[in-house]
């Protein structure tokens, strides 16, 4: 609106010529995010020996946390009764509830008798201190380039994009998805249809269902 309103000032107004720049209206890039397999997961949860890190990653992939949400995430925001974590304040200052793993929990237990945190899950440097943000991030590419996978464009990003796709590998609805991960449109959700290798291996290609037709026609009905 604001380039063709100043097209109209200098073509109608001041009587000279006027090109609109192109680059305001640069052509809409939709590109899909990166996901990883199952097996690339478990690789990067199975290569770290930090106690803390691989419990910070495993429950990252097991809820589909933000890397901000897990950062703040609290102590108190753990229900093991109804097998939930409560996401509080999340994007758009929204709370939500996400799912709660049984093996991740014993794992959370096990965690928590070894560091002894207070406050936040995840304590940083000095007591009551949140995780750093950018000290997951570290723990993430250091990870990935141990086990040789730092050129797949992946970021702990991924670990959430990979928790929504694998779901809907395993059968999951997408409006159950669009809760857990908290987005506002499902229209958010519905990209993870397009990343889902195993949705995409299990229909059939309507070229081989008219072959597998054709070469194998039911048979009629001869009875009067």
């Amino acid at each position: 609106m604001a380039a063709n309103s100043f097209a109209f000032f200098f073509r109608q107004v001041c009587n000279k010529p006027y090109k609109v720049p192109a680059i305001l209206f640069a052509a809409h890039s939709s590109k899909l995010p990166a996901v990883m397999k199952v097996q690339e997961v478990y690789a990067v949860i199975n290569a770290l020996d930090n106690t803390k890190h691989k419990t910070l990653i495993t429950l990252l992939y097991s809820t589909g946390m933000r890397l901000s949400e897990i950062a703040n995430l609290k102590i108190e925001d753990i229900d093991s009764t109804l097998m939930r974590i409560k996401v509080v304040s999340g994007k758009g200052k929204k709370d939500r509830f996400v799912l709660l793993s049984h093996s991740v929990l014993l794992e959370l237990r096990a965690y928590y008798v070894q560091y002894r945190p207070s406050i936040y899950l995840f304590n940083g440097a000095g007591a009551g201190k949140k995780y750093a943000v950018r000290t997951i991030q570290h723990i993430m590419q250091n990870t990935l380039a141990k086990i040789g996978l730092e050129n797949k464009n992946y970021s702990v990003h991924t670990i959430r994009h990979s928790f929504a796709t694998h779901l809907i590998d395993n059968g999951a609805d997408l409006q159950l998805i669009q809760q857990l991960l908290g987005h506002h449109h499902i229209s958010q959700t519905t990209q993870y249809l397009h990343l889902s290798s195993k949705r995409i291996h299990q229909t059939v290609n309507p070229y081989d269902a008219m072959m597998h037709q054709i070469n194998n026609p039911t048979p009629k009905n001869t009875q009067p």
